[in-house]
């Protein structure tokens, strides 16, 4: 099975779900079909199909984060030294040549992207366009509206 890279934060976040799914929402969707059970006839008890539904995604979820945790390649980006270059896990402030705008991402994985808090999936077109630049570099990123061009002003791993 191939690694998945994930920043520390990331893992870390992973971590917590996966203990809260095993402490708080296994046990309690347990209680909700044992008290189910307990009204006796289960054909037509809408509350126990859906504690088993929920049961269900709670496993699922269960078995998805264990496999990520155990295919992830942990990286920190502060141990990270890339000599200025972008990649994985490092943070990219960019201007666009169009607009003069600036926004800054960072590079993580698939489960942390958020564009909303500047985090970016590594898959993603404008990560993809960044990766092996150095600051002072000029990235062309195919957009829906067409190609933007952005000026990389500075490159930290943090």
């Amino acid at each position: 099975m191939a690694t998945i890279p994930i920043t520390k934060r990331g893992a870390e976040k992973l971590k917590e779900e996966l203990h809260r799914l095993k402490t708080v929402d296994r046990p309690s969707v347990i209680n909700a079909i044992a008290e189910a059970r307990a009204q006796g006839d289960l054909s037509e008890n809408a509350e126990y199909d859906a504690a088993k539904d929920r049961q269900g995604f709670i496993e699922g979820r269960i078995q998805e984060i264990e496999g990520k945790l155990s295919a992830a390649q942990v990286i920190d980006p502060s141990e990270v030294d890339a000599g200025g270059r972008v990649v994985f896990g490092a943070t990219v402030e960019l201007e666009d040549e169009a607009s003069g705008d600036a926004v800054t991402y960072q590079i993580v994985g698939e489960d942390e992207a958020d564009l909303k808090l500047g985090l970016i999936n590594i898959s993603s077109p404008i990560a993809r366009a960044l990766i092996g630049k150095e600051e002072g570099d000029v990235a062309e990123v195919q957009a829906p509206g067409g190609i933007k061009r952005y000026e990389i002003v500075a490159v930290t791993y943090q």
